[in-house]
């Protein structure tokens, strides 16, 4: 039985706030402490991952009688990492210019900030794209700047949302695909399917021609003044630093993207529409404290049932395929192709053929 519960309080999403605090001690520190959000994501957390279990209670989604002050609490446990990101990255910039850090200092120091980058700012603009007011877009826009991968708020919202699942998917894995393989597929094809996407909105008159309101002009520009910046605190070493925890945290995202939709399918239909998306579509992961981290991001099913619902009311849907473990373990698991193939490819034919043998559900309809 997994029980209805009432929305979880905002405080334990806080728990996210320590990756990037992990970053500022090795910023502020050195040595070895260069690595500590290094060692707090991959090692430190899969343990207590297993320790603290996993939270299946599914919370009450209707949000009427829900005090603003609490709405207000999960808000700004999103809007407060724009700054503080911005901040973290400024003094990244300044410090790897300005202070003598050895190769290896310098090495934890870009892998910290980056996967403090993928795994916070990047879940912080995921959640808040999905949000329909202009300012949280913003916020989503500017995260993902600071990660030179803004053209994300097009794809996955108009291109992974729609065709999750299916062969036109840039970022579902296929069953037997090594992460090697599935890499260069998702970088190009997310980037060629946001152009395809915004060119259309365009033609269509959605977006302005010729302005800031087409975003395959903007997000160029944002990103060229985000490295302009990196330049300005830290010169060449300050830039090549950006560009480096970029890099580590676009390279998070999309090992995570592999490991949410790896080897599940919809299936086409007599009409050639696909099916629509389902709890069976998705991997769902239950560990209590990454969900604290990633603001509900393992309850990935439940997300693509209904994109719109706010990370505090996502359901853990007990119908969906299982991980193993949470997002940090298999992630590293991932990074090695014979032992991912090994835990996952058995688990993920059992889901096919169940799907396979269940009726199809209706054509899906496009975005929800």
């Amino acid at each position: 039985m997994h029980a209805s519960a009432p929305p979880p309080a905002a405080l334990p999403f806080l728990a996210a706030y320590l990756i990037p605090l992990a970053s500022a001690i090795g910023l502020a520190r050195g040595g070895p402490w260069s690595w500590s959000t290094v060692v707090l994501v991959f090692i430190i957390t899969p343990v207590l991952d297993a320790v603290l279990g996993l939270n299946t209670a599914i919370p009450d989604f209707e949000p009427a009688g829900l005090p603003p002050t609490r709405r207000a609490a999960y808000d700004l446990s999103l809007w407060l990492w724009l700054p503080l990101q911005l901040a973290l990255l400024g003094w990244g910039a300044w410090a790897v210019a300005h202070r003598p850090f050895g190769g290896l200092e310098l090495a934890g120091l870009v892998l910290s900030l980056g996967i403090s980058s993928g795994a916070g700012a990047i879940t912080v603009a995921h959640e808040l794209m999905h949000r329909r007011g202009r300012f949280e877009k913003a916020l989503a826009e500017l995260l993902m700047t600071s990660v030179c991968y803004p053209h994300f708020c097009i794809e996955h919202l108009r291109g992974h949302h729609r065709h999750v699942a299916t062969p036109a998917d840039p970022a579902t894995a296929r069953l037997g695909e090594t992460l090697p393989a599935f890499l260069p597929r998702t970088l190009l094809g997310g980037l060629a399917s946001a152009w395809r996407i915004e060119r259309e909105l365009v033609r269509r008159g959605r977006r302005g021609p010729l302005g800031l309101g087409d975003r395959r002009l903007r997000y160029p520009l944002l990103v060229a003044a985000a490295l302009a910046g990196a330049w300005l605190l830290g010169g060449t070493p300050g830039a090549v630093f950006f560009l480096g925890q970029a890099t580590v945290a676009v390279l998070l995202l999309e090992i995570i993207n592999y490991v949410e939709h790896y080897g599940l399918e919809r299936r086409a239909l007599a009409n050639g529409r696909f099916e629509r998306v389902g709890p069976q579509h998705s991997w769902n992961a239950a560990h209590r404290l990454t969900n604290w981290y990633l603001f509900n991001l393992q309850r990935h099913a439940d997300h693509h049932v209904a994109a719109a619902r706010p990370f505090w009311l996502l359901r853990h849907l007990p119908e969906s395929p299982q991980l193993p473990a949470g997002y940090a373990a298999m992630c590293l698991l991932a990074l090695v192709p014979p032992l991912w193939r090994l835990a996952m490819d058995a688990r993920a034919a059992v889901w096919r053929a169940m799907e396979s043998a269940a009726p199809p559900a209706a054509a899906d309809d496009g975005e929800r």
